[in-house]
């Protein structure tokens, strides 16, 4: 969802941290025809994963991946578009791969803000999903570091529910949000037609 929604068409360059498998770089790269795309992934397995994904992909000559955490990942440029699915949840500990991409032993949300800082453009966009109440803690922490909140969606799973993400881009200018909503399915299975519409490209059958 983050990488069909996020905005990069206009993007020179676009880092994705914690990439996994490279799916949200590899849809990064599908959008933007021209960005240079950088990823990290720490997790060994994960960043195996990615690198093939990456290989076997047509946009290979475009991504380089990073084995390496945030905190010690120090380029020389900086990046027109910042794009993260971080770990979620806050109070637990990891015992495997797939639990380690989950929580935030290794990636507090608050160095992720104090890095996404350092890293972005003077005009860049950072854009994350959240789980709605990580996301607000996120927004309200993000403002110490002069990030803001330029786009919000709130995701609904499906009509009537609360929301169970926010989709957040937070940049250097202090103006007031866009706000809107996205409803993922009317019912099990049937999805609604702004979903549709958003994510179409990146599924070989969705309707």
């Amino acid at each position: 969802l983050l990488g069909a929604w996020a905005e990069l068409e206009e993007a020179a360059s676009i880092l994705d941290i914690g990439t996994g498998t490279g799916l949200i770089a590899l849809m990064a790269a599908q959008r933007n025809a021209q960005a240079r795309i950088d990823a990290l992934e720490i997790e060994p397995a994960a960043c195996r994963e990615a690198a093939y994904n990456i290989r076997i992909s047509p946009w290979a000559e475009r991504i380089r991946l990073y084995p390496q955490a945030l905190q010690a990942f120090f380029p020389a440029i900086g990046y027109d578009c910042i794009l993260c699915n971080p770990p979620f949840f806050i109070h637990s500990t990891p015992d495997n791969g797939r639990s380690l991409a989950r929580h935030t032993g290794t990636l507090p949300h608050t160095e992720l803000i104090v890095h996404a800082e350092r890293l972005l453009t003077p005009h860049g966009k950072f854009q994350v999903i959240l789980p709605v109440e990580e996301a607000c803690q996120l927004i309200a922490y993000a403002r110490r570091y002069h990030l803001f909140p330029r786009k919000i969606t709130r995701v609904h799973p499906n009509p009537g529910k609360a929301p169970k993400r926010l989709l957040i881009q937070l940049t250097r200018q202090a103006l007031p949000p866009v706000e809107t909503d996205l409803t993922v399915e009317l019912s099990r299975h049937h999805y609604s037609e702004e979903y549709i519409a958003l994510t179409r490209e990146f599924y070989l059958k969705m309707e």
